[in-house]
């Protein structure tokens, strides 16, 4: 892939279905958090507001009544258009005054008027009134006591609109009660289900929304799908998080290629190393990169330990390897290889050594060997883009793929300039580490000095949770007793590589095996 197509894309806007599900998986424990919590205050609210109980008690309006239909169906209208009339009596401080006097409450009238309802359904001549009380009895004793409150109070309303002089008669309108209100058994407020339903709902959408706000705000890279979205890079190797190598830099296992007796964990960076490998050889096969610079955005995103091992890895398939560290301010391969430091780089490119007295082949397999940065230098940089650098790196190449173990690429410019002596670079990012911002920068840092990016490395992938990384065994572990392959002799490729069983025939040589891995990324 040359430079010019390398520049970083934008992100698109916008989210898909998919987007707002790989945010949901990441920040799970967010959104389940406020939905508790808004659910607990909710509950706790309800508990504490007082228990309100209701009482109904109904009276109608009735018209005097005739035998005669026309005056019957006269009479029936009347009453329903006074209902109307008298839902507004029912609900005056002449009634609610009436209603203290009788019962002997020691409450106003105002104060016991918003605790009455009066409705006046629609073609009826019923007038409904509710009352609320902290107290049962009291409820249904209001209730009752309104009504006949408002009886009585229609008779004397009826009763001044006769004429003046003329006998008492019965009023031509009135109010009957219907019977008596029930005592109420089961409080109307508050509603538990309802606090419980509006606290949990609330929760959830507060804690959807903390999660679209984090997800806008976190700009760390997490997935594959993350880092494609981004640039226009591929992504040549996914490494999972290995518990060996936490807290230190070290080669695992002569490369962690032996399988058996490894727990699955081991077999997860086991096949994700031969992957890596594999894709490498694979990124061009007409002109296969000799020399390859490892660098990073920032320190401690395990560009070394990830140099180490690949090395190993190719080494481990028969390749010869030579690993150069080209961190001339904070060298780390010699450690990481547990080898003789102080010799290396610095004094083959001044002249006091040469190449095979300085080169340290790695014990557990002749066919690696390391050269070490030497005595750290005042001038790294125009040490490595020296012309002696590049003779250097040219003899390396002769007979080996040299992998340069850089400096990242935003503290300093080393890394790039060792690229543009290089056949290309591979970027390490760390997930949940690099940001968005720092990858951009290091690859616009790669094309400024037209440099070659091969593409890059996710390493430090979670194993269990959104965007983990999981292995399932190998093939072998589908062999039944009857399959022939199962007696067939078993050889070995190479003294430090994997074994695997072998058709008829076949020569080990031959024969490559690779077990089954598959990556779960939320976003893909």
């Amino acid at each position: 892939m040359s430079a010019e197509n390398t520049e970083p894309e934008a992100p698109p806007s916008g989210l898909v279905l998919e987007d707002y599900l790989r945010i949901v998986r990441s920040y799970w424990k967010g959104i389940l958090a406020f939905t508790l919590a808004f659910t607990l205050v909710a509950l706790g609210w309800a508990s504490l507001q007082p228990k309100m109980y209701a009482s109904d008690s109904t009276g109608i309006v009735v018209a005097g009544g005739s035998d005669n239909l026309s005056l019957s169906l006269a009479g029936d209208s009347l009453a329903k258009s006074k209902a109307k009339t008298y839902k507004s009596l029912a609900e005056s401080r002449l009634v609610a005054e009436k209603v203290i006097a009788d019962l002997g409450l020691n409450v106003g009238a105002d104060a016991l008027l918003a605790s009455i309802s009066v409705t006046a359904p629609i073609d009826t001549a019923e007038i409904k009134v509710a009352a609320r009380s902290t107290v049962p009895e009291d409820a249904q004793r209001i209730a009752d006591a309104w009504v006949r409150s408002l009886a009585a109070q229609v008779n004397e309303l009826e009763a001044a609109t006769s004429t003046e002089g003329a006998p008492p008669v019965t009023p031509a309108v009135r109010v009957a009660p219907l019977g008596k209100a029930v005592i109420p058994t089961a409080p109307i407020s508050p509603n538990m289900k309802l606090a419980l339903a509006i606290g949990a709902g609330g929760g959830l959408l507060l804690g959807l929304g903390y999660a679209l706000v984090r997800n806008h705000l976190d700009r760390r890279l997490r997935t594959v799908a993350d880092i494609e979205r981004l640039i226009h890079l591929p992504v040549i190797g996914t490494l999972p998080i290995d518990r060996r190598l936490a807290g230190r830099s070290s080669v695992l296992e002569g490369g962690s290629l032996k399988v058996q007796g490894s727990d699955a964990g081991n077999n997860a960076i086991t096949e994700a190393l031969r992957e890596l490998r594999t894709n490498l050889q694979f990124i061009d096969v007409d002109n296969p990169p000799k020399i390859i610079v490892v660098t990073s955005s920032v320190p401690s995103e395990g560009k070394s330990t990830v140099t180490a091992n690949l090395a190993a890895a190719m080494a481990a398939a028969g390749e010869k390897v030579v690993v150069v560290d080209g961190d001339l301010r904070r060298p780390t391969v010699v450690n990481v290889f547990q080898l003789i430091p102080g010799v290396g780089v610095t004094d083959v490119l001044s002249g006091h050594a040469e190449i095979e007295d300085v080169l340290q082949p790695w014990g557990v397999m002749p066919n690696l060997s390391v050269l070490g940065s030497g005595r750290i230098p005042p001038n790294p940089s125009e040490l490595l883009g020296s012309k002696a650098m590049r003779t250097m790196l040219k003899t390396l190449s002769e007979n080996a793929t040299v992998l340069i173990d850089a400096p990242p690429l935003l503290p300093v410019t080393d890394a790039a300039v060792l690229t543009r002596l290089a056949d290309g670079a591979i970027v390490v990012v760390k997930s949940g580490k690099t940001t968005q911002d720092e990858l951009v920068r290091s690859v616009g840092n790669l094309n400024k000095a037209k440099g070659r990016v091969l593409g890059t490395i996710l390493n430090c992938v979670p194993t269990s949770g959104s965007g983990s990384y999981s292995y399932y065994g190998s093939y072998d572990s589908v062999l039944t007793e009857n399959d022939p392959r199962v007696h067939a002799p078993v050889e070995s490729a190479h003294s430090d590589d994997f074994t695997r069983l072998l058709e008829p025939g076949e020569t080990a040589e031959a024969s490559t095996f690779t077990p089954m891995r598959s990556r779960r990324h939320s976003s893909q």
